[in-house]
């Protein structure tokens, strides 16, 4: 009775490491090559004992009679397949119309591996059948030698792991496009319809090629005429953070929208994000205002977040009152956040943040950016003339360009406008 021979694992030697290096004569450099052999009488080929690879070392043989055989010998250092194509296919009979059904057999037990296609003299058509079917290439029996099967087995091998990588670039293309859209679909579309108000925004993730972070924002008018914006964080930077991020921020516009405000609605956010998080450790910063239909006046209720940046043109840009700064949400069960009514004027600016943009380094000494450095930053743009997304875009730039490259955190920026 045969013993077992364990069964493949998940990525054989045709696609890891000991094939991924080619020597100039076609096969992996720094590993001998293994061939699985399937023909009904592998004992009487002549050609098994002399197959060598590029560098002149024997090419291990392991020979099956059948199916059965071939799937238990086809463990994870099988680098290629040499099928016999008069093999009959599990559960069909000699007389069956589909000729290939034994390779379409082979390549889905082995879909990972090279595999040539050994046929008749004189039946070449059905070895481009094998071929276009799924083969790396096909050899006619009367034809075959050791120098000629030993080129084969390698150009198979290398082909079949340049189709592999092609594959997994292409999927790997697919998944980010489709990731792409996901993630700009979650992106908000401010609800401004009827306002006064122009609305900007500028969003990096501090995740490499990623379009989505943990910083959330959103902006919506009510059918009373105010406009209600908001900001937030949520701590840490990953695909949880980001998701946890979206999820309040679609939470807190419909509770906006269903007249909720201050404490009753931080304490209902408080509420989504403690059922939705994956530990009881995180938590998320948040930073509201309300904007009144004159557009003169605003209530502000922050929660652990940076105060907002006012810009009028009697005075140099400044920070809002931040005393009554309440506790970040999930942080404290019953805790109150007290809002803040702030006095804007007929013409103003107003820039909430995320701390992304005032956590990066200035280059002294590792000093952090901070609130004053910001401030200095948009000042200077100011001086300049920028306004609107031109500001936006700048002050980021400048911030990242005092960093000394890309910021880690995310950054998120939001700037309301009143221009009468």
């Amino acid at each position: 009775m045969p013993v077992p021979v364990p069964r493949q694992r998940e990525i054989p030697a045709a696609e890891s490491g000991q094939a991924q290096t080619v020597s100039h004569g076609g096969g992996p450099s720094g590993a001998q090559l293994t061939l699985l052999l399937i023909e009904d009488d592998p004992g009487g080929s002549p050609i098994v004992p002399e197959l060598l690879d590029a560098s002149g070392k024997p090419i291990r043989v392991r020979t099956a009679r059948n199916l059965t055989e071939a799937e238990r010998l086809l463990t994870d250092d099988v680098h290629c397949i040499l099928l016999d194509l008069a093999l009959p296919a599990p559960g069909r009979s000699g007389a069956d119309d589909d000729e290939l059904a034994v390779l379409r057999h082979v390549l889905e037990l082995a879909p990972r591996h090279a595999v040539l296609a050994l046929t008749a003299s004189g039946d070449a058509e059905r070895g481009a059948e094998a071929v276009r079917v799924g083969a790396q290439d096909y050899l006619l029996r009367d034809e075959l030698d050791g120098p000629l099967l030993s080129r084969a087995i390698r150009y198979a091998v290398e082909r079949k792991r340049s189709d592999t990588a092609e594959r997994r670039l292409a999927e790997g293309r697919l998944r980010a496009q489709e990731n792409r859209r996901l993630e700009r679909g979650l992106l908000p579309t401010p609800l401004l319809d009827g306002s006064m108000l122009r609305f900007a925004a500028r969003y990096r993730p501090g995740r490499s090629r990623a379009l989505l972070g943990g910083d959330f924002y959103d902006a919506v008018r009510t059918p009373d005429g105010t406009v209600h914006a908001m900001i937030g964080d949520v701590c840490g930077h990953g695909p949880d953070e980001a998701a946890l991020g979206v999820e309040l921020r679609i939470a807190w516009r419909a509770l906006t929208l269903a007249g909720l405000c201050g404490d009753d609605l931080l304490n209902t956010l408080q509420q989504v994000l403690e059922h939705e998080r994956s530990d009881d450790e995180i938590f998320a910063t948040l930073c509201t205002v309300d904007i009144a239909p004159d557009g003169r006046r605003a209530g502000l209720c922050l929660a652990g977040h940076p105060s907002p940046l006012v810009m009028t043109p009697d005075r140099p840009a400044r920070l809002l009152p931040y005393d009554n700064n309440g506790p970040a949400l999930g942080v404290l069960s019953g805790a109150r956040w007290p809002r803040l009514q702030v006095e804007l004027g007929p013409r103003w600016s107003l820039m909430l943040y995320t701390d992304g943009l005032i956590e990066g380094r200035t280059g002294r000494g590792g000093e952090r950016l901070g609130q004053d450095g910001m401030l200095e930053v948009v000042r200077r743009q100011l001086a300049e003339g920028l306004r609107g997304e031109d500001l936006l875009r700048e002050a980021v730039h400048e911030v990242r360009t005092l960093n000394g490259g890309e910021l880690t955190d995310d950054v998120a920026v939001v700037l309301l406008d009143r221009e009468p």
